[in-house]
C-alpha cells in the first residue's frame, strides 16, 4: 500500500456553507486504485470513504486510478494516514 496527502486550493460550497480548500490523504495500491480516502475542509468538515463506505450525500471513494509517480511528492508514512482515519 501507499499513502499520500495532498491539499487542493478548491474552496467547497454546500448548501451556502463554505468549507474551505481541502487536503486528501489516499491510500492506494500498487497499481494507483484508491482503497481508503479522507477530506479534511478547511472549516474542520472530515469526509471518509473506503470500499465499505463508498459514498454518501456529499461524495465518494473515487473510481480513478492515480499514476503514482506523479504523486512521489506526496508520499506520507500510514501512520500519518492512520492518525486521519481514527
Amino acid at each position: 500500500m501507499f499513502y499520500f496527502k495532498r491539499y487542493f486550493n478548491e474552496p467547497r460550497i454546500e448548501k451556502d456553507d463554505n468549507w474551505g480548500n481541502s487536503i486528501y490523504y489516499l491510500e492506494s495500491n500498487e497499481d494507483g486504485g484508491i482503497i481508503r480516502q479522507i477530506e479534511v475542509y478547511e472549516n474542520g468538515k472530515k469526509l471518509k470513504y473506503s470500499e465499505d463506505f463508498i459514498e454518501d450525500e456529499f461524495g465518494f471513494l473515487s473510481d480513478q486510478s492515480i499514476d503514482l509517480v506523479e504523486f512521489e511528492e506526496f508520499i506520507i508514512t500510514k501512520e500519518n494516514f492512520e492518525d486521519q482515519w481514527k
